[in-house]
């Protein structure tokens, strides 16, 4: 008998291996679990995001509408903004409402203004309608968009990315197309930056141009009224209605001046970024053949004051670090005027603020310096090289940024390297108080965005260039992106370049001549082709 139970056992046993159905069957069971269950957590992870997500991607702090005056009767013209919306950053006075300057304790402790800002008012004007204030960094100090108690607006470009600062709202509403064009302010790149990361175009004015009458100063000497639109005709509306008429600036035959210093900093190619620009205005009446210039290493020249805050450098250093001397220069002329505005203010209320905001501000408050004169020099000189330059005709063409956006939440935010690489070039325009034109680069992986400079006054030119050109320049680069390309051996490593050899080779050899020595003898082949290509 217990031989054949045992028999039976294993009869049965071998029944149930030697049956494929039965292992099909429990196998599509067994995956039916895990896709129910994959799906399940899939749910329930869509839930959590979409209960999270604030309304409106984070941009507005405060919603209200104020509407324009009617429209004037045939046969007058319309309004010239008529139809569009707007948004403004949370430091432009609306009356009745309090500005928060992008923190609850400002909010707290100061009254609603009597008046609303001069910008904002023009505007109501000529006809565009205001949709609400927007959030921006704490007291305009940050470069990320990520605000402690408002949150960080979430960037339609790349939601896992950071907006930019300091006005992240202001952008934000704009590509998330709730607003055609939003007002901010930028000192030392609030609005040119947050541009770069949403992908918008944006406008920084001469300095004193606009009025900044009604707005919360951060640096009164560095504040500029900007503003951001995702199309190249608003953003000269907008100008239209806001610059007066002696803005005018560029004579015929323009000419563009590439900073080729500026472009070697990037995993960008510099050469397909000429050779759209080049090929967008050959067909063009009225330019002439683009000129190169390493910029750093004429600032460094031209702008004898600067040497005072220059790292100690070799001579094919000397660009670089002239460059990251004007973003210093820049950044101590910014506390040294906060801390004039608002140092009782801080020391008195004690406000709540973000880590990084709060080194920022106690930079500022603390800051000493003995000699601020020299401050106030290099500006003035700088705006002189730059005249000198690019005189009536050139137009300085440079990336908007040296990095690229960062994560949201990323610890990378609080380093010094960060900062370095976001104000490595805004700080051109804005010691010089020349104007400056943003554009986003189509069909690019990476956050990349030009940066057009015009001399101080020559505002509604530069706008008039931007629009006849932006077309042209985003088709070129489309089309430059899509270069066949080559590939090139180097010992065991292959490199693309383009096919444009002869243009590719000046590169190189620029490369090596200006930035190369700078980089750690140790550094591999495959990171300087990072660089070059």
């Amino acid at each position: 008998m217990a031989s054949s139970a045992q028999s039976g056992g294993a009869g049965g046993g071998g029944t149930i291996t030697s049956n494929p159905r039965v292992w099909i069957v429990a196998g599509i069971a067994v995956a039916g679990v895990i896709v129910l269950a994959e799906a399940a957590r899939r749910r329930r992870r869509w839930l959590r995001g979409k209960s999270s997500a604030p309304p409106d991607a984070g941009a507005f702090c405060d919603r209200f509408e104020l509407s324009p005056p009617p429209q004037p009767p045939p046969p007058a013209a319309r309004h010239l903004l008529s139809g569009l919306t707007f948004a403004a950053s949370d430091n432009f006075e609306i009356e009745g409402y309090v500005a928060g300057f992008g923190n609850p304790d400002w909010k707290r402790t100061h009254e609603a203004p009597r008046h609303t800002a001069v910008t904002v008012t023009m505007l109501l004007k000529q006809g565009a309608t205001c949709i609400g204030r927007t959030v921006m960094d704490e007291l305009g100090f940050g470069v990320t968009g990520e605000n402690l108690h408002c949150g960080t607006p979430i960037n339609p470009a790349s939601p896992s990315l950071v907006p930019g600062g300091s006005c992240s709202g202001a952008a934000v509403a704009v590509a998330a197309q709730l607003a055609d064009f939003a007002l901010g302010t930028d000192t030392i790149g609030d609005v040119r930056i947050p541009a770069s990361f949403c992908g918008l175009l944006s406008f920084r004015p001469s300095y004193g141009v606009v009025s900044t009458l009604g707005t919360i100063a951060n640096s009164q000497s560095l504040d500029t009224i900007g503003w951001f639109a995702r199309d190249p005709s608003v953003l000269y509306r907008v100008a239209e209605a806001l610059l007066p008429a002696t803005a005018g600036g560029l004579k015929q035959r323009r000419q563009f001046v590439f900073a080729d210093d500026c472009f070697q900093l990037l995993k960008v190619s510099n050469q397909k970024t000429v050779h759209a620009i080049k090929n967008a205005v050959q067909t063009l009446p009225g330019y002439q053949p683009p000129k190169h210039i390493n910029i750093g290493q004429y600032l460094y020249l031209n702008v004898p004051s600067l040497k005072e805050f220059c790292e100690p450098a070799t001579k094919l250093q000397e660009g670089m670090s002239a460059l990251k001397a004007l973003s210093i220069v820049m950044l101590l002329l910014q506390r040294y005027e906060f801390k004039a505005s608002h140092e009782n203010w801080v020391n008195t209320v004690k406000p709540k603020l973000g880590l990084d905001i709060s080194t920022r501000v106690l930079r500022a408050v603390n800051f000493a310096h003995d000699n601020i004169k020299s401050l106030y020099a290099i500006r003035n000189e700088l705006r002189a090289a730059l005249q000198n330059l690019l005189k009536d005709t050139g137009i300085l063409v440079l990336p908007t940024t040296a990095g690229y956006p960062l994560k949201r939440n990323s610890k990378e935010r609080l380093s010094s390297g960060f900062e370095d690489r976001m104000y490595k070039f805004v700080g051109i325009a804005a010691l010089s108080g020349c104007c400056e034109v943003t554009i986003p680069l189509a069909n690019l992986d990476h956050h990349v965005s030009l940066s057009f400079v015009a001399t101080h006054g020559s505002d509604k030119s530069l706008l008039r260039t931007i629009l006849d050109t932006y077309s042209l320049i985003q088709e070129q680069v489309v089309l430059a992106s899509k270069l066949v390309t080559a590939p090139v051996t180097n010992g065991d490593i292959d490199v693309d370049i383009d096919v444009d050899a002869s243009e590719l080779l000046k590169e190189k050899v620029y490369f090596q001549q200006t930035v190369s020595p700078s980089l750690p003898p140790s550094l591999p082949f495959s990171l300087l082709s990072f660089f070059m290509f």
